[in-house]
């Protein structure tokens, strides 16, 4: 299937590895002009090179900025001031018990997770509208909607996304602009393997019965009763963000293994 993405400028948030990296590859095999973006110099080149090596001929650019910050943020537009699809893929989460968490945990999660796609999207948006085409989306959760006792202040942070998608969405009335969700269940990006490594190790056990482990007991309700791998995320993303996608505006789209059960 053509996606008719080829030569769209896509900027991906956060994408060196994990679920951000499987984005970029997908839309670089889609012929898209990808930019990949991290805080570490040598994790961005490692990433575009990767891609270039895997997807010959295909444009693919690396900005180092802390996206974060008010400086990142600036340095980001002054090398690219504008595109056509925005994913805001940047996030991070972490265990942390509601009555042990601290402000300052809720502040972090609500800055990574939130505001910077805040920030991107306030700045590459109104042209986005003015050119009558763009695509937004934000790489929420399932946790969005079904909160993680384990880490509440992660789950806050990805509903705010839900809602803030769907306001601007409302902002695209007319348009061939469209903002929406993507909400992944439980992936096996680098992030994971590392939580699941190190629990692995706590309990003396083997990476494959931790994860079996996790879904019966902490997960039961997934129908994958597996991990989701990044690519199965992207290939939701990349089609979200092609004009195949006119139709599916303000929405949140579940790519979860089945886990959430309501239908609305």
């Amino acid at each position: 299937m053509n996606l008719q993405l080829n030569n769209k400028r896509v900027f991906i948030s956060g994408s060196t590895a994990g679920i951000g990296f499987a984005i970029a590859k997908a839309f670089a095999e889609e012929g898209a002009i990808v930019y990949i973006n991290g805080r570490n110099k040598q994790k961005v080149a490692s990433a575009v090179n990767s891609i270039l090596s895997t997807v010959p001929g295909s444009s693919v650019h690396g900005i180092t900025a802390d996206l974060v910050t008010e400086e990142g943020f600036t340095q980001l537009i002054k090398e690219l001031p504008q595109v056509d699809i925005l994913i805001n893929n940047l996030g991070i989460f972490e265990p942390v018990p509601f009555f042990e968490s601290k402000d300052e945990d809720w502040f972090k999660l609500f800055n990574i997770n939130v505001i910077s796609g805040v920030r991107l999207t306030r700045f590459y948006m109104p042209e986005m509208l003015e050119n009558n085409w763009g695509r937004v989306i934000f790489i929420s959760s399932e946790s969005a909607i079904q909160i993680p006792t384990e880490m509440i202040h992660y789950g806050m942070s990805k509903t705010a996304q839900l809602s803030i998608a769907n306001g601007l969405a409302q902002l695209t009335k007319g348009t061939g602009v469209t903002v929406n969700s993507v909400l992944p269940g439980p992936t096996f990006s680098d992030g994971v393997e590392r939580f699941i490594g190190e629990l692995a190790e706590q309990r003396n056990s083997t990476n494959q019965e931790v994860e079996h482990q996790y879904f019966s007991e902490t997960r039961p309700l997934s129908l994958l009763q597996r991990f989701i791998s990044p690519e199965e995320v992207a290939a939701t993303v990349v089609f979200t963000s092609s004009p195949l996608a006119a139709a599916t505006n303000g929405a949140a789209v579940r790519v979860d293994g089945g886990i959430l059960k309501a239908i609305h």
